[in-house]
Formats: structure tokens, C-alpha cells, sequence
């Protein structure tokens, strides 16, 4: 039987896996990364790469490795230097040094081998642990840590999915498979969204094809360096959030706290520059309705009377804002009459235990880690926690 069992092999369950292991003593042999992905972090790569991310919105500090200035330190080291490049503010990682600092890690701690290629269908109590019935048979393990992320559930507008299900040009960013760089070329692509992720795109768009590129935004550009307050990672604004125990209002306090589609001044700029240069136009509207067009291109009616044919169309709408885990977790609450929120988002302990012998991080946790749950600097602090378990 594995001491631990973490499902997700993304930021999250990376990170606490190497914590377990050089914080906490866990030998790598008595714990597992189950993740359905050929290698660990491929979905962030995934992400990150079809945006063409020049720099993380994330700090120097925010990182995989377990000491505060890992990333720093390996930035001056001969693995880290062909791209060590930082930038302002707060020397934010290039994400290309990023990367390499996180490959690094797994391959000289040895993670990979703790990688389990398979995804979970099923739990069951044994007596000291859960049993997980899995794709690749079953594991036995004292504790679970569900570190499942939102990148599997991409939003999609109404008028979109509809338009996709007809055969439309409709990709996600977020979408699994789905890569920008191998796009056919296009005659007019309309990147749609508001924040950092459809900034990012449509910029890298318009650098390929410059001139066809038409960034569609739903309200004017909302500037703010992270997605929430830096008080959000002390206890500035945490001591508050932590002596409020009603669930639904910690769920408001998140949805308040969260800058949902904006973009840091860097991206702002760079974006500007594109507009400026010619490479993209701009547009503040919303689609109305989509018409499939003879050729498999689509007509665009917008909310402000003017409309735009596309054969190609890039959503940067997020994701969907339900739980994440779908039918796995469905099936853990029923079975195990687990407590959630009126959001039907899990409750956990301080100690992130949602039932005796599974711990939850990420969205899954983030009534009890607050704001920047699903980031780098969430995934640092459900470490913390979950140590004081091993």
C-alpha cells in the first residue's frame, strides 16, 4: 500500500508530490502521480504554449521547487542560463525558463517514475487506506490528495458550441489536442475573450498573419498585475477569510476577490503595439448569434449591429466555473456523503481533508485556501498544509 496517492499531474500535484518527498521524508516509491497524460505537466505545457506566453503572471518566488529562490538559483546554474530571463515587475519568469526549471526537477528527483498513466473511475475504503480503481487497474493507498484542475472543462458560448457541433472552425485554446501553431492559415481569424489568455493569443496570431487577426473583447480591458490582491497570499486579507465559516459567503468573497478576465500592463501593451503596427484590430462587442456559412466559414452578428466572417475562431473564454472532476467526484460525494457548499464545491478541514483519507487541493480546495487556489502560489500553500499530514 502507497502512503500517498495524488490524482493530477498538473502544477498542483507536481509540486506536492516533491514537497511530500524533500519535505516530508516520503520515499518516492511509496507514493504515485496518477495523471492520464504521457508526461507530468503536459497540459499546463499544453496551455501555456498555445497562448505563446513570452512570461509568467506568477512572481519569482511561485515555482516547483521547494525553497523560495530554486527558480532563481537555477536560473544561474548552466541548465537555467540559455534562458534565464526575468521580468519586470516582481522578475516574473520567462516561461520558457520556467519550463525547463520544472523539467528539470522531475527529472533530477526522479518524479517521473512516480508517474502513473491512467485516470480514476472509482474509490472504496479498505481498512488503513482507499482503494482507486483506475484505468490501469486498481492502487491501494493511506491517503488520496485530489489535485484535479479546471483545464478539462474549457467553456464554450451557446452560440459557439452550436456552431462547433455544425462543423464550424471553433477551437478552445484550453481544448485538449487542440495547438494554435498548427492552425491552417486563415483568411480572417477572430480571437474572442477579454483577459490575458485572448491578449496573448491574439498578439501571437497577429505577429503569423498580420492584418487578419481581429481581437473581439466583451467589455474595455480590465488592467490588474495578478489575478487577485498580493494581501490574498498573507494575512492581510486571509485572516478575514479564515474567521468567516459560512461556506456560500467564502464563495463571495472569492468571486469578489478574483480579477476574472483582465491582464497585467506588459500584456496590455504588447497588445497595443500589435493594434498599433496593424497585426490586430480591436473590437469591444459581444456575438449576438453565429450563421454557418456554404464555405464552413461563419458569420458573426454582434450586439452592436456590425457583423464579421471568419473561417477561423479561436474561444479564450475560460473555463467552465462548475466543479471540476465531473463524474469521479459525483460519485465520491454520493458514496461517501462527502459535505460541499451550496456552489457544490467540497468543504474541507484546515488540514485540507475532506474525508479521513482524502485531502483535496486546487479549485477543489479553495473555500479553504482561498483566491489563489488554482495558481502556483495556492499550489505552495496547500504544500504547506498537507505536510503537517505526513
Amino acid at each position: 500500500m502507497l502512503d500517498w496517492l495524488i490524482i493530477g499531474g498538473g502544477i498542483h500535484g507536481t509540486h506536492i508530490a516533491h514537497v511530500l518527498n524533500q519535505r516530508g521524508g516520503v520515499p518516492l516509491d511509496r507514493l504515485r502521480i496518477l495523471d492520464p497524460n504521457p508526461r507530468l505537466l503536459a497540459r499546463w505545457e499544453e496551455c501555456t504554449g498555445n497562448t505563446g506566453m513570452p512570461f509568467l503572471r506568477s512572481p519569482l518566488v511561485h515555482h516547483l521547487g521547494v525553497h523560495p529562490f530554486d527558480l532563481h538559483d537555477f536560473s544561474r546554474t548552466k541548465h537555467g542560463k540559455p534562458v534565464a530571463k526575468f521580468t519586470a515587475p516582481y522578475d516574473r519568469p520567462g516561461t520558457l525558463l520556467f519550463k525547463k526549471h520544472c523539467d528539470w526537477l522531475i527529472e533530477n528527483f526522479g518524479l517521473f517514475d512516480s508517474h502513473l498513466v491512467g485516470a480514476a473511475t472509482r474509490f472504496s475504503e479498505i481498512e488503513g487506506g482507499m482503494r482507486v480503481e483506475t484505468t490501469v487497474g486498481a492502487v491501494e493507498a493511506r491517503r488520496v490528495i485530489l489535485a484535479i484542475g479546471m483545464s478539462d472543462q474549457p467553456f464554450y458560448p451557446e452560440w459557439a458550441a452550436t456552431a462547433r457541433a455544425a462543423g464550424a472552425p471553433v477551437g478552445h485554446i484550453f481544448e485538449a489536442g487542440f495547438s494554435r501553431a498548427d492552425l491552417p492559415d486563415w483568411t480572417r481569424a477572430v480571437v474572442i475573450g477579454g483577459g490575458i489568455t485572448a491578449a496573448q493569443t491574439a498578439a501571437a496570431m497577429g505577429r503569423r498573419l498580420p492584418g487578419t487577426v481581429s481581437l473581439l473583447l466583451p467589455y474595455e480591458e480590465r488592467i490588474h498585475q495578478f489575478d487577485s490582491d498580493p494581501g490574498w497570499l498573507g494575512p492581510k486579507e486571509m485572516r478575514g477569510f479564515e474567521a468567516e465559516k459560512v461556506p456560500a459567503k467564502r464563495r463571495a468573497m472569492i468571486r469578489e476577490a478574483r480579477h476574472r478576465g483582465s491582464m497585467p500592463p506588459d500584456v496590455r501593451s504588447d497588445l497595443g503595439h500589435g493594434v498599433h503596427a496593424g497585426e490586430v484590430h480591436k473590437k469591444v462587442a459581444r456575438v449576438a448569434s453565429a450563421e454557418v456559412l456554404p464555405d464552413g466559414g461563419l458569420d458573426l452578428k454582434l450586439d452592436d449591429g456590425s457583423a464579421i466572417r471568419t473561417d477561423q475562431v479561436v474561444l479564450c473564454t475560460g473555463f467552465e466555473q462548475k466543479r471540476p472532476g465531473g463524474a469521479l467526484i459525483d460519485r465520491l460525494i454520493g458514496d461517501f456523503e462527502l459535505p460541499i457548499a451550496p456552489c457544490g464545491f467540497p468543504i474541507p478541514d484546515t488540514a485540507l481533508r475532506w474525508h479521513p483519507r482524502i485531502f483535496v487541493t486546487g479549485p477543489l480546495g479553495e473555500l479553504e485556501l482561498g483566491p489563489p487556489a488554482r495558481n502556483i502560489a495556492g499550489a505552495r500553500r496547500a504544500a504547506d498544509r498537507l505536510l503537517k499530514s505526513v
